[in-house]
C-alpha cells in the first residue's frame, strides 16, 4: 500500500531544513549573547523515545518493528508535530526535526512546543490492513506519553488522514473515552478543521501579501514562478489566480510550462489530472525546472525540493521576492547572497507554517467541541500569519538581518523567555 499524502517528491527534504536552521543557529546564538546554560537547554530534546513490538503480517508471521517520538521542548505549551513512515528513520534525524517544529510553533506564536516521531517501515511493501495493525501497535506503545495537553501528532510524510483516525480510535480505546484532540489532521467528519488541506499554502499566500503591503517594491500586476505543482504548489498557484496574480511559469517533476501572459490555473489541474504532467498545456512553451528558476518573474515560489538555489543559480534569479514554500529550497550561501542584493526571502519556517497553525486551530476546536465556519479559520490564519510576518520583518529591519535569522531570533527568545518563567533558568 502506498500513502503519497499529496508530497510530491517528499524523500527527507525536510531534513535539510533543519540543517539550514541549524547552520544559521549559531550566528544567532552570538547575535543574542546567549549563555551556555541557554544552549545547553536548546541543544537537548526534553524526551525521547524507542520502542520495539511485535505485529502480525498478512502471511501469518510477526515480525518486530522500530518506532520513535520525541518530545523536545514544551515551555510554551504540549508538544506538537507530525508522525511519518519511512525505512530509513533515525532518531537523531527526528530530534531535529521536533526542534524545528519547536521554532516554528514558536515563530506564529501558537502555545505548542515541538515533537516528532515515526517507524521504520516501508508503506509501498505492506498492505493497508498490516499498515493499520502497525500504526495500532506504535499507539499502544506510547499513549502513556500522548495526550491533548502532552503531545499531539499529525500527518507526515507517508501518514495521511487515515493514519490519524486509527490513532484516534486506537487512543480512545485505550483511555474508554472521546478525546478528539488528541490528533490533528483528522477528516472533518470526526472533528478535522476547515481550510486544512490548503493551509500551508494559504499561510504562505497570506505572508506574501502583507510583504507586498510592507516593503517598498515597484511591482504592478505581479508575475509569479512556481516550482512544484504538488498539493502546496498546485494550492498556491491556483489561491494566487484567484486573486490576479500571473503566474507566468510553473513545473512538476516531468518539467515546466511558461506563457509571459499568465496560465489558466484551473485548466492546468484539470490538464494535470488527465494527463499526469503539466507539459503540453495549450498556449505555453516548455521550459526546464531550472529555467523556471531564473525566469523573469516577480515572485519566486519554490514549492517542490530543496537545495534548488544555490550558489550556482542565484546569481540569475530575477525575482524580488523568494517565497520558500518547499522545505530549504535555498541554500544557506544564496540565501545570504540574495539577502545583499535586496531580494526578500521568506524562509520556510515562516512561509510553510499555515499547517501547523491550522493544526492549533483543530485542536482548538475539539478541546471545545465548538467547530469554526470557514470564514472564521480563514480569519484566524491570516491574522497568525501576517502578525508571525510583522514580527520577523521588524526585526530584519531594525537588526538589518535576513528574514531566516530574524525569524531564528523571535522564535529563540520566545522559548527562552518561557523558561525564565518557568524558573528553568
Amino acid at each position: 500500500m502506498v500513502i503519497t499524502n499529496n508530497i510530491e517528491r517528499i524523500h527527507f527534504d525536510s531534513m535539510n531544513t533543519c540543517n539550514l536552521c541549524m547552520m544559521e543557529l549559531e550566528n544567532v546564538y552570538e547575535t543574542l549573547v546567549l549563555s551556555q546554560e541557554e544552549i545547553d537547554l536548546l541543544d537537548m530534546p526534553k524526551r525521547s523515545f524507542t520502542v520495539h513490538f511485535p505485529v502480525r503480517m498478512d502471511s501469518g508471521e510477526t515480525k518486530m518493528f522500530i518506532g520513535h517520538r520525541v518530545q523536545y521542548n514544551d515551555a510554551r505549551g504540549p508538544t506538537k508535530g507530525g508522525i511519518r513512515y519511512h525505512p530509513r528513520i533515525e532518531l537523531e534525524g527526528l530530534k531535529n526535526l521536533a526542534f524545528l517544529m519547536a521554532i516554528k510553533c514558536a515563530l506564529v506564536n501558537i502555545p505548542f512546543g515541538g515533537a516528532k516521531g515515526g517507524i521504520i517501515v516501508d508503506t509501498k511493501k505492506i498492505s493497508r490492513g498490516e499498515l493499520e495493525r502497525i500504526t495500532r501497535a506504535y499507539i499502544r506503545e506510547i499513549s502513556d506519553i500522548m495526550g491533548p495537553f502532552k503531545d499531539i501528532p499529525a500527518p507526515d510524510a507517508y501518514t495521511d488522514e487515515n493514519v490519524m483516525v486509527w490513532i484516534l480510535d486506537e487512543f480512545e480505546r485505550i483511555k474508554g473515552r472521546h478525546v478528539p484532540a488528541i490528533v490533528t489532521g483528522k477528516p472533518i467528519e470526526l472533528g478535522g478543521s476547515q481550510v486544512r488541506n490548503i493551509s500551508t499554502a494559504l499561510g504562505g499566500v497570506y505572508v506574501l501579501e502583507e510583504a507586498l503591503q510592507t516593503i517598498e517594491h515597484d511591482i504592478d500586476s505581479p508575475c509569479v514562478a512556481i516550482q512544484g505543482f504538488g498539493n502546496v504548489g498546485k494550492n498556491a498557484a491556483k489561491i494566487l489566480h484567484e486573486k490576479g496574480y500571473r503566474i507566468c511559469a510553473i513545473s512538476d517533476s516531468s518539467g515546466g510550462i511558461s506563457n509571459v501572459n499568465g496560465i489558466d490555473i484551473p485548466k492546468l489541474i484539470e490538464h494535470k489530472r488527465r494527463t499526469g504532467s503539466v507539459l503540453d498545456f495549450p498556449d505555453t512553451t516548455q521550459i526546464t525546472n531550472e529555467e523556471l528558476l531564473v525566469s523573469d518573474c516577480d515572485i519566486l515560489i519554490p514549492a517542490a525540493l530543496s537545495k534548488q538555489i544555490d550558489k550556482d543559480n542565484s546569481a540569475d534569479i530575477k525575482a524580488k521576492i523568494v517565497l520558500e514554500l518547499a522545505n530549504a529550497p535555498t541554500t544557506l550561501e544564496a540565501s545570504r547572497f540574495l539577502t545583499d542584493m535586496d531580494v526578500l526571502v521568506i524562509p520556510d519556517i515562516l512561509a510553510n507554517a499555515g499547517g501547523v497553525v491550522v493544526s492549533y486551530f483543530e485542536w482548538i476546536q475539539n478541546l471545545n467541541q465548538d467547530y469554526w465556519k470557514e470564514e472564521k479559520v480563514l480569519e484566524r490564519l491570516k491574522y497568525t500569519m501576517t502578525t508571525a510576518f510583522a514580527n520577523t520583518h521588524r526585526i530584519c529591519t531594525d537588526e538589518k538581518c535576513s528574514m531566516r535569522k530574524a525569524a531564528l531570533q523571535f522564535a529563540i527568545r520566545s522559548i527562552l523567555h518561557a523558561e525564565r518563567l518557568r524558573g528553568n533558568l
